[in-house]
C-alpha cells in the first residue's frame, strides 16, 4: 500500500516525495499474502475499487511505464460456491452487483462449474458464480515494482528507518519523528498495516483497528493442482475456505473466517496447530475428494491481518487533524485494492479529487453507525 501510494504520488507530478519503511520493502505482512485478486465484494464501494484495481494488474507494465514491470499476474477465474440458504441468496446479489457493473461474472449450472473446476464435488451446493477475470498475482513483485517505478520518477526510498511518531502543531501534522531524526512533511499519509494503532498516542485518535492472526496451509494430490484451476471460494464450508494454485502444483488453501485477534504484531505469529491442519484437509478433501485419497500435507505458514470492526478499510483524513491521511483495516483484501487505493491517497494528498469517493471509507462511519456490512458475515470477503 505504501509502495502503490509512493508510485502514484510521483507519477501525478510530486517531487518531494518520501517512503519511510520500518524493515525492508516486502517484508512482512506482503510477503505472506495470498495474492488472490478478484472483484467479488458484497460491499458496492469495494466492488467499484477492485474492479479498477484488477484493470491496473492487468495493465501493469503500462501503469508503470516500463514493459519488463511484471506483479506475477495469473488468471485463473473466480469461483464461488454456496449451500441453500442465505449464503446462496447473497452469493446470486453479488454477481448482480457485478454485472451491473459490467464485470464479466455470471452465475453458473454444475455442469459448467464442473468443466471450470473438474475436481469439485458439489452434492451439497445450491448455486455457483464466476468470475472471469480474477486470478492471482505476486505481492512481493508487485511491491518491489512499485518501488522501482517510484524511484525512477524521483521518489526516495529509507528502508530500516521505523517512524517514532508525528511532529504536530497545534492540529496540523507537520512531519515524523524517526530514529535518524525528525523529517518535516506538508502532507504525511500512514500505511501502517497492523501497527496502525500505534497512531491513537501519537494522533490522539481513535483508531478502530487490531490485529487478528490468519493461516494458510498448502497440499499436494496424485496430480498436479495447476493453474488451469480456479481460485476457489467455498462458503458451504465451514470455515469459508478459499484456495488457489500454489507453487505449480499444489493448492494452498485459508480460511476466511475472523482469525485470532492478536495484542503486538511483533510478537510474532507463533506455531501452526496441527489441529488446524486436519481440520482444513478434511473441509478440503469434502470439496475435491481427490485430496481424501491421494492428498498430503505440505506446510504451512501464518499471517496477520490489520481488522476493522466491519472488516472494511479506513481511508482518508481523520478528525481533527490536519496534514494526515490514514490507510489501515483491509482485513485481508488490500493487496487486491493497493494499486487503486494508492492513486486514491495520492491524489487526496495532492489536494486532487479521487477517482472514486473515500467517503464510503471515512473514520467516523462506525461513531456514525454506517459501517460497510458485507453479506457473509466477519471475514474477508466483504
Amino acid at each position: 500500500m505504501g509502495c502503490a501510494t509512493l508510485f502514484h504520488l510521483a507519477r501525478l507530478g510530486c517531487r518531494r516525495v518520501l517512503l519511510l519503511e520500518r524493515g525492508d520493502i516486502a517484508g512482512g505482512t506482503t510477503a505472506q499474502s495470498s495474492g488472490i485478486l478478484r472483484t467479488y465484494y458484497s460491499v458496492r464501494p469495494n466492488v467499484a475499487v477492485a474492479r479498477a484495481a484488477l484493470a491496473m494488474f492487468q495493465d501493469f507494465p503500462a501503469l508503470l511505464e516500463d514493459e519488463e514491470a511484471d506483479c506475477g499476474l495469473v488468471r485463473t477465474g473466480y469461483l464461488a460456491v454456496a449451500p441453500q440458504g442465505k449464503a446462496a441468496e447473497a452469493l446470486g446479489r453479488t454477481i448482480a452487483a457485478q454485472q451491473e457493473l459490467g464485470i464479466a461474472a455470471r452465475l453458473v449450472d454444475h455442469a459448467e462449474a464442473r468443466a471450470i473446476h473438474p475436481w469439485l464435488d458439489l452434492s451439497d451446493i445450491a448455486l455457483c458464480g464466476y468470475e472471469e477475470e480474477a486470478g492471482f498475482a505476486d505481492p512481493y513483485m508487485t511491491a518491489q515494482a512499485f518501488a522501482r517505478a517510484a524511484r525512477r520518477q524521483g521518489a526516495v526510498i529509507r528502508q530500516g528507518t521505523p517512524v517514532l511518531g508525528l511532529l504536530r502543531e497545534g492540529g496540523r501534522v507537520r512531519g515524523v519523528r524517526t530514529a535518524a531524526g525528525d523529517i518535516a512533511a506538508g502532507v504525511v499519509v500512514s500505511t501502517l498495516n497492523v501497527w496502525s494503532p500505534l497512531l491513537r498516542g501519537w494522533a490522539e485518535a481513535e483508531i478502530p483497528c487490531h490485529a487478528s492472526r490468519h493461516l494458510v496451509a498448502s497440499f499436494a494430490a496424485d496430480a498436479p493442482y495447476t493453474r488451469a484451476l480456479p481460485v476457489l471460494k467455498d462458503f458451504a464450508s465451514p470455515l469459508m475456505l478459499y484456495s488457489r494454485p500454489h507453487a505449480g502444483a499444489e493448492i494452498l488453501v485459508g480460511a476466511g473466517d475472523a482469525g485470532d485477534e492478536v495484542a503486538d504484531p511483533d510478537g510474532g505469529t507463533g506455531d501452526i496447530p496441527m489441529d488446524w491442519v486436519a481440520e482444513v484437509g478434511a473441509q478440503l478433501a469434502h470439496r475435491m475428494p481427490r485430496f481424501a485419497e491421494h492428498g498430503r500435507f505440505v506446510r504451512a505458514w501464518a499471517g496477520l491481518y490489520d481488522t476493522t470492526p466491519d472488516w472494511n478499510p479506513v481511508l482518508g483524513p481523520l478528525p481533527g487533524i490536519k496534514g494526515l491521511l490514514v490507510a489501515f483495516g483491509f482485513s485481508g483484501h488490500g493487496f487486491k485494492l493497493s494499486p487503486m487505493v494508492g492513486r486514491m491517497l495520492a491524489q487526496a494528498a495532492l489536494g486532487l479529487v479521487p477517482d472514486l469517493p473515500l467517503d464510503p471509507y471515512r473514520a467516523t462511519r462506525f461513531a456514525e453507525g454506517a459501517p460497510l456490512r458485507g453479506a457473509f458475515g466477519s471475514g474477508a470477503v466483504s
